[in-house]
């Protein structure tokens, strides 16, 4: 089988950022996989799934909200190596087109206070496993040590 483009990005060179992860076309639909890689790969600790889960809820709530991009919003969710998440976004984008988007939704899990949308036993199948405080601390963290002043270095992968 082939190697799959994600396994050919040199994680031992790749830090936090946004990033074009890939490029998809449907007919006349582009579709843009964005790598919103929060910790550096196997140099920093991993999110522990609790707050990984909570930012999903968070994000996937602040996403499909916004009233800019609410309507391009096809996927936000954790990757399996607990460094990241992937944003699937409508539209053929580079990573500078969502920097305010992402310091917006960022801004707003690092200030988030009350109860975690979906965080129930109807809405979520492990409602349980959340851990707000980490999520806000890992998100204020991104949101300043990333976002705040990002530059190309942390928009397009190291070759």
């Amino acid at each position: 089988m082939e190697k799959i483009t994600s396994f050919t990005i040199d994680h031992i060179k790749l830090k936090p950022g946004i990033y074009v992860s890939r490029k998809d076309h449907f007919n006349d639909t582009a579709l843009t996989t964005f790598d919103i890689r929060m910790t550096s790969p196997n140099d920093e600790p991993v999110l522990n799934t609790a707050e990984a889960h909570t930012i999903e809820h968070l994000a996937a709530t602040y996403l499909r909200n916004d009233p800019q991009w609410k309507e391009r919003v096809v996927y936000f969710g954790p990757m399996g190596c607990r460094t990241g998440f992937y944003l699937i976004l409508e539209g053929d984008l580079e990573s500078k087109d969502i920097v305010g988007l992402m310091k917006d939704l960022f801004t707003f899990m690092a200030g988030f206070e009350g109860e975690v949308p979906g965080a129930s036993p109807k809405d979520c199948g492990n409602y349980l496993d959340m851990n707000l405080p980490m999520a806000k601390f890992v998100s204020k963290r991104f949101l300043d040590n990333v976002l705040t002043d990002i530059d190309e270095s942390r928009l397009i992968y190291p070759q």
